[in-house]
């Protein structure tokens, strides 16, 4: 019964997290993510599979951890991606003021 409740518990988790991922896809930013929080459910995750190796509870519930760690790294990668398209739209907005700025001076 202990792992029917842990399973389901991950699992619960474990649905939000894809939600998660396409959310921050889509907005091409990583100005609300947070990489201290992802890592932080990355440790949980890993002490929780740690925990199961250790126990020799190999069975379905250390498949659900794992699989939640994986989906959880990917909003890592996601994250990295979404900081270069920050750099990026802040590149081309300064190289827009400048650009305004000259543009401004010239019309004086």
């Amino acid at each position: 019964m202990a792992n029917i409740l842990e399973a389901a518990m991950l699992v619960c988790f474990g649905l939000s997290w894809p939600i998660n991922v396409m959310k921050n896809i889509k907005s091409r930013t990583a100005k609300n993510m947070s990489l201290r929080f992802t890592f932080l459910i990355i440790m949980g995750y890993v002490a929780g599979i740690l925990a199961k190796l250790s126990m020799h509870k190999v069975n379905y519930v250390l498949a659900v951890y794992i699989i939640n760690l994986v989906i959880v790294s990917v909003n890592v990668v996601v994250y990295f991606v979404n900081k270069r398209y920050d750099r990026e739209a802040a590149a081309v907005q300064k190289s827009a003021s400048k650009g305004a700025a000259l543009t401004h001076k010239e019309a004086v």
